[in-house]
């Protein structure tokens, strides 16, 4: 049985090579989900997560009820943070000390200001992942909805707009296979990540600011550690990264 996450690295490969070869250039229209399920005989599933992948590095857009399509390369003035920055290991912990400082703030925040709809939102969230896990996907488009959802219920649009400009590829598992190279095992690896989002919701739901904080520090800190202990992060060549199978 073929395995949706490769399936989605196949598609985001053979698209992102279209833009690099000019065969779409930007402003392009992507083919429709119909169209791109038919070419490389995937689901639905898959071809959103792959058109995901492409909206965080930044290489399209979708606009609703029109379609999805290519955009120019960013101004190299601007800060950005792009594919190319995640290269090696240590680009992933780089990352992930940024959003440590960045998420814990906004978690302490979300849990003095969450509205009922917020916490909806979240709760949405966590159950799409667990149906994510179910169906052997990598769950990162609703693992990183958590992670916008909390960022939305600081009533901060700044917050807000910055997690939704750094995208899914933020979570660790669009660019290193940590869950298939978890000792306790995939499933067992997604269901932890799952229990630590629980306690941030827990703590959010609860108006406990601190709790909060601290659950949010836990759960990226455990990430980095998961990261660094898997490897030896701050040696690593760029190849030495999984691009195969983002779980």
């Amino acid at each position: 049985m073929r395995k949706p996450r490769g399936l989605v690295s196949v598609i985001v490969e053979s698209l992102a090579a279209s833009m690099e070869d000019k065969q779409l250039q930007p402003g392009d229209k992507l083919p429709t989900e119909a169209e791109i399920m038919a070419r490389f005989d995937v689901s639905r599933t898959v071809v959103r997560e792959s058109l995901s992948r492409l909206q965080a590095c930044g290489l399209v857009e979708t606009r609703h009820g029109i379609g999805t399509f290519v955009l120019p390369p960013p101004d190299a003035g601007n800060f950005r943070i792009a594919t190319q920055d995640f290269a090696t290991i240590a680009d992933v912990i780089a990352v992930l000390e940024l959003r440590i400082s960045l998420e814990t703030e906004a978690a302490g925040l979300a849990a003095q200001r969450r509205t009922p709809e917020n916490l909806l939102a979240m709760e949405a969230a966590l159950k799409a992942f667990m149906a994510s896990v179910r169906i052997d996907s990598d769950a990162v488009p609703p693992d990183f909805q958590f992670h916008l959802e909390v960022a939305r219920s600081t009533g901060n649009r700044h917050f807000a707009d910055l997690m939704t400009y750094l995208g899914t590829m933020i979570i660790p598992r669009t660019r290193v296979n940590t869950a298939h190279g978890a000792p306790e095992g995939r499933l067992n690896y997604l269901h932890r990540v799952h229990a630590e989002h629980e306690t941030i919701f827990d703590a959010i739901r609860d108006q406990n600011a601190d709790a909060a904080r601290a659950a949010m520090r836990t759960h990226l800190s455990n990430s980095r550690e998961r990261i660094r202990r898997g490897s030896n992060a701050y040696t690593q060549q760029p190849e030495s990264l999984d691009r195969s199978a983002a779980s």
